[in-house]
């Protein structure tokens, strides 16, 4: 497999055309910051996301040894229809989030396939071409993550390394831990070495394998 990185304008107008993924539908927040994607970097746009956890995060690893915690997020755009007075399904966007350090540790043992999550971080556009077909798709790192308040009630529990770092801010020690460039990438399906890909045929990054198919998560957990 062989992986091609372009200009984050030129990436998002090959997407929007093939209809792969909507750059910004109702739950998707983003910067206007333009940014140039390269190999091992990511772009520097900040986005905010609101969707539902396809599988149970799974546990991966930087060169380093450092932990990720790796899941794929969908993301459906929501109407309300005046006219038959009920919500509607729009279009649905699937992102490969990967988190870091102490941050990652924490969602392992917090997040669970289906739950209504929010995930705040830095997007990558990436491009990937097989012998059989090519495409985009996009990848997030995580810097901040919590439930949905809408569709449940959660409980919050200071993490044992959080209490005794004392830290002024709660994302200070997941900030320090997370890798730049290429380490930071070390994740299945980033690399042609690693031939697994979704269910749809394209590579994930996120490692995730025998997946529920991802519109039905989508679909049955929306809280509306």
């Amino acid at each position: 497999m062989r992986l091609l990185h372009r200009s984050a304008s030129a990436a998002a107008a090959r997407i929007s055309h093939r209809g792969i993924l909507a750059m910004a539908p109702a739950s998707v927040g983003h910067t206007d910051a333009g940014a140039h994607i390269e190999r091992g970097h990511i772009m520097s746009d900040h986005i905010t996301l609101v969707g539902n956890v396809v599988g149970d995060p799974e546990e991966r690893a930087t060169r380093g040894g450092d932990p990720i915690a790796a899941f794929r997020l969908a993301v459906s755009e929501r109407r309300f229809d005046r006219e038959r007075g009920q919500w509607i399904d729009g279009h649905t966007n699937y992102y490969a989030v990967s988190v870091f350090g102490e941050l990652g540790r924490n969602a392992l043992e917090s997040l669970h396939k289906g739950e209504r999550v929010i995930v705040a971080g830095r997007p990558r556009l990436r491009e990937w071409e097989t012998d059989a077909k090519r495409g985009v798709s996009a990848d997030v790192t995580a810097d901040a993550i919590g439930h949905d308040l809408r569709w449940g009630v959660s409980t919050f529990r200071r993490s044992a390394k959080a209490g005794a770092t004392g830290a002024a801010h709660p994302d200070e020690p997941a900030a320090r831990e997370t890798p730049n460039g290429a380490e930071a990438w070390n994740v299945p399906g980033d690399t042609p070495a690693d031939p697994r890909a979704s269910a749809d045929g394209i590579p994930d990054a996120a490692g995730e394998r025998g997946a529920t198919p991802l519109v039905e998560v989508a679909a049955d957990a929306t809280p509306f």
